[in-house]
């Protein structure tokens, strides 16, 4: 047998590995990720090396194969654990080593370290007045301010940039002054901290007896040495963070650090100064819009202990503390937690993984006021704790939800954005000097085609699935390949507006402006948001009262606490309902839910209007009631009908080809070797072309493949692996990329 180990991992080399051979009695304890001691160089020199594959095929001369030295044992580092992380990465999502690595590896190369100068004074008192006396004399000025400064703060080390800036004194100066012993230059390295805040630090907030119950069932499991995962159910504002701060308190006091995921960078700001005013300093934060320099000097900050709690999107993940004790996922139900680069991996399944590979475990925490339908049911079915939060602590009560029909606004001839009740609220709260957000539900833009008569959805015959609209006429079901022309005159009503729903937020903020000219706009979207601080700034000005109006896409609607907003109009409720997606109910309603929930937070009641064309459909009538376990029964049983994840887990085989034919031959036979194998009750549909048939002259097609236990997929997927390797070792698939994608959140 032989290892492929690592030798350098300082993250730009991880992609060059060295074989050893694993002498016999070492064969039973090595394993993928496992710290080894081996020979290195040409003077054997003994270094620390990670096995990343197993082989029994020889590099080149096995004579030539050095040997590994011996295992070592009692290392458990935080790359230790990365790398045994990537590993399992590797084995459940179907990935390259180097992929994995490189995943959970995230600081990239090292960047140079900051260095604040300071300067005093190397001269007695008394010494330095003579000097300074002189310095008058002979009218060297900047001399001359730079020794009155230092003599009259005899004590204080003072910053170079107030010296070169304030005072005005040179580089050339100050060197010369150094070089003649009369000062002293200090240099001190110091970490980027990418939190410029201020704030008052506050103490603990008194617990409600829900939220103290679950803060004590965790301490009592963590005292028990139990690590386990749990899942808060809390409806909108009902204070998961304060029993995430809480938690995290008790894990900080045992000495361990706490790693907080949240999904979108809009909510970086607000949930950071939550935690940073009760932490202060202990804490930072990793996401996109940090400079390398920040991300890699938060990394070594983690390493060395400088702080206890990261915050940060999936990514944070891997942030390598010495020993995380608590893992909390924020909104667990968000598909930004579902990466869509190789490995594509989930961070709820990865962070439950990593528990277990940390040395005194950590638990998981998942919060949600939506739960996703893969914890709600693991918690249903005993897998993990479920914890529920069912009062409004932020002052406020659970709006008023009505739905405004849009089949009935057509009939009456209104052909506005907004419905005639939606408009009459408007009004009413900006006579009030009240906040509206007006939230359009934008994902699957250019998806459904309905009826606007009777709301009739042309759907795929054979999945519960809309069909989406493609050029030259063409309704295509992206899950069966399935298609039709598209009707002219709705098979239902015989009515001849047939037509896919397009509007988009610039539209709404010029329709606000047209209907009230006086009202002050603010626009979030993916167009207003893209340079550094953007999120922050628009925010600020809406929370400001800068305006009175927020129109955007669903970045508005997650984690924000305006107390001044009391009506959420939400328009075209029913867009992302008829995506092509199984999820695509289970979305509508989480985001409808996520959306009334921001209004009436504050002491004022609120009111919410879902505008549909659609208004009977289960996932809006439970979003309107804030129904989520009607919701769940309803949608469980859909899932369990057709064999959709959770109650069945589900494989997306992706492949891409240059050439259409080679590519769907390539699938087809694919799909016949995992056919082969004959396993029962496994379901295989297509080869079918992706939601986006072809991107840049490569064209795309996946096999599904469904199956009730997971490491039946995952054997599958070994199989297709090995099958790859074979023909790319005879110098076949030069033009046929590969991917897998376990219980795939967005389409491919």
């Amino acid at each position: 047998m032989y290892a492929n180990v690592i030798i350098d991992i300082s993250h730009e080399k991880v992609d060059r590995t060295f074989q050893y051979r694993i002498p016999d009695r070492l064969i039973e304890v090595c394993d993928i990720g496992m710290p080894v001691k081996v020979p290195f160089g040409r003077g054997d020199n003994v270094r620390t090396g990670y096995i990343v594959e197993l082989t029994e095929e020889p590099n080149w001369d096995p004579d030539k194969i050095k040997e590994i030295i011996d295992v070592e044992r009692n290392l458990i580092s935080a790359e230790d654990i990365s790398i045994r992380l990537a590993a399992w990465m590797k084995r459940q999502y179907g990935s390259t080593m180097i992929a994995a690595l490189k995943t959970v590896l995230p600081a990239s190369k090292k960047q140079a370290r900051q260095i604040h100068k300071y300067i005093s004074l190397r001269l007695p008192e008394r010494e330095a007045r003579d000097l300074y006396n002189e310095c008058v004399r002979k009218k060297q000025k900047a001399r001359e301010r730079l020794l009155k400064e230092l003599i009259d703060n005899p004590d204080d080390r003072i910053p170079y940039e107030f010296i070169t800036g304030k005072l005005n004194v040179s580089s050339q100066a100050i060197k010369s002054l150094s070089d003649k012993g009369i000062i002293a230059i200090e240099s001190e390295e110091y970490y980027r901290k990418p939190i410029a805040a201020d704030g008052a630090r506050y103490g603990k907030k008194t617990l409600s007896d829900e939220q103290q119950h679950i803060v004590d069932t965790v301490k009592r499991d963590y005292d028990e040495g139990k690590r386990d995962t749990y899942l808060i159910h809390g409806i909108t504002g009902s204070g998961k963070t304060e029993v995430y701060i809480a938690l995290i308190d008790d894990v900080i006091k045992r000495g361990k650090q706490a790693i907080v995921l949240i999904p979108e960078i809009a909510l970086t700001y607000q949930t950071l100064m939550r935690f940073y005013r009760h932490f202060g300093d202990r804490v930072s934060v990793m996401n996109s819009t940090l400079s390398p320099g920040e991300k890699f000097d938060q990394m070594e900050r983690a390493r060395n202990g400088d702080i206890d709690i990261i915050i940060g999107p999936r990514s944070a993940l891997f942030t390598p503390f010495p020993n995380t004790g608590i893992i909390i996922i924020d909104e667990e139900h968000e598909a930004t937690y579902k990466s869509e680069t190789m490995p594509k991996y989930h961070a709820r399944e990865v962070a439950i993984e990593l528990s277990h590979l940390l040395p005194d475990g950590a638990a998981v925490v998942l919060g949600s006021a939506t739960p996703s339908l893969e914890a709600y049911y693991k918690a249903k079915t005993g897998q993990i704790k479920l914890f529920e939060l069912n009062k409004r602590l932020t002052g406020g009560t659970l709006p008023t939800v009505e739905i405004a029909d849009l089949r009935e606004e057509l009939r009456a001839g209104n052909r506005s954005i907004f419905s005639r009740r939606l408009f009459e609220l408007m009004e009413d709260r900006f006579q009030k000097d009240e906040q509206v957000m007006l939230f359009i539900n934008r994902r699957g833009l250019a998806g459904f085609i309905s009826c606007r008569g009777c709301g009739h959805v042309f759907k795929c015959p054979h999945c519960d699935v809309s069909l989406s609209e493609h050029r030259g006429g063409r309704l295509v079901c992206h899950y069966c390949g399935y298609e039709q022309a598209r009707p002219k005159i709705c098979p239902e009503c015989g009515s001849k507006y047939v037509s896919s729903f397009r509007a988009g937020t610039q539209q709404i903020e010029d329709e606000v402006k047209k209907y009230f000219p006086d009202a002050k706009v603010l626009r979030m979207d993916a167009d207003t948001t893209r340079t550094k601080g953007s999120y922050e700034k628009i925010l600020g000005a809406f929370a400001n009262k800068e305006a009175n109006v927020l129109v955007g896409t669903q970045m508005i609607v997650k984690g924000h606490d305006f107390p001044d907003v009391t009506l959420v109009g939400i328009l075209a409720a029913d867009m992302s309902l008829y995506a092509s997606d199984y999820r695509a109910s289970e979305r509508t309603f989480q985001l409808l839910t996520q959306a009334a929930g921001r209004a009436g937070r504050g002491e004022k009641r609120g009111n919410v209007v879902i505008q549909s064309y659609q208004p009977d459909h289960y996932s809006i009538l439970a979003a309107a009631d804030q129904d989520y376990k009607g919701f769940y029964e309803e949608e469980i049983a859909y899932r369990d009908l057709l064999r959709y994840p959770p109650v069945s887990h589900m494989m997306s085989v992706q492949i891409q080809c240059k050439n259409e034919a080679e590519g769907i031959a390539f699938a087809t036979k694919l799909r016949a070797v995992m056919e082969q194998k004959k396993i029962p009750n496994v379901v295989y549909i297509g080869p079918a072309s992706a939601a986006i048939g072809k991107i840049n002259d490569i064209y795309r097609m996946a096999i599904y493949v469904k199956a009730d236990d997971m490491d039946i997929l995952v054997k599958l997927k070994d199989m297709v692996e090995k099958y790859i390797r074979m023909l790319e070792d005879r110098g076949y698939l030069k033009n046929i990329t590969t991917q897998f994608d376990f219980d795939p959140v967005n389409g491919f």
